[in-house]
């Protein structure tokens, strides 16, 4: 476990490897940021979007948040949004859940307080709307997980249906919203969704099934690079 000294001096490193890799690295950060995506995800230290996706500095604009909720109320992210596609341009928006989520966990489990519990409540529309499959899951795990899938549906959704990028649509702005699943059990990135301008926002199908069990994994590790 690195204690803030140690990030201290592995900024350092971070650094000074690279400026002799590049050396007018930070020269050209300084002009200015054009990334192409905008990336809406958990706020769980397990999952580091620009390290999994091997994204240089200034090519994702990062939005994170327990649960990766899209909330229409929550002006960080209204504000986060309206920045990235109004003013950036940026191409790609994704919202990415990951298996095993402790705030998904905790809007099906309750037990929350404060904050964290009035936070949890788009989270647990979510269960509701979608309950009659969640309780058909064989174990909890397996209702987590679904859940998860579903999570990242509906925030997508959330996320198509904003101010922002109904503009963007009408004016046929170069913009397309992803829906990824992360597993960290293999450190793999499984789509699930796509939305565009001409997508109707009223049918929007429930998301495939793409978590696969341990034995699943053990058995067909050819379906990993697929």
């Amino acid at each position: 476990m690195k204690n803030y000294k140690q990030l201290l001096l592995a900024n350092q490193a971070w650094a000074i490897e690279l400026v002799e890799e590049k050396p007018d690295f930070f020269e050209r950060q300084t002009n200015g940021q054009k990334p192409e995506f905008l990336w809406i995800g958990c706020s769980d230290s397990r999952v580091s979007p620009e390290q999994m996706t091997m994204t240089p500095p200034g090519g994702m604009f990062l939005h994170r948040n327990i649960a990766n909720l899209v909330n229409d109320g929550d002006l960080n992210l209204m504000s986060v949004l309206q920045y990235a596609v109004t003013v950036l341009g940026v191409k790609h928006l994704i919202v990415c859940g990951h298996y095993g989520c402790g705030g998904v966990k905790a809007a099906l489990d309750g037990g929350t307080t404060g904050a964290v519990d009035e936070w949890l409540q788009t989270a647990r529309k979510v269960g509701q709307d979608h309950w009659e499959e969640l309780g058909n899951q064989p174990t909890q795990e397996a209702k987590v997980n679904r859940f998860v899938e579903f999570n990242v549906r509906d925030q997508l959704v959330n996320l198509a249906r904003t101010d922002t990028v109904q503009d963007a649509f009408a004016k046929k702005q170069d913009l397309w919203l992803h829906g990824w699943v992360y597993d960290i059990r293999d450190g793999r990135i499984k789509p699930l969704m796509e939305i565009d301008r001409d997508t109707t926002l009223e049918t929007v199908p429930h998301p495939k099934r793409v978590l696969l069990t341990n034995d699943e994994i053990k058995a067909t590790p050819q379906m990993l690079d697929s």
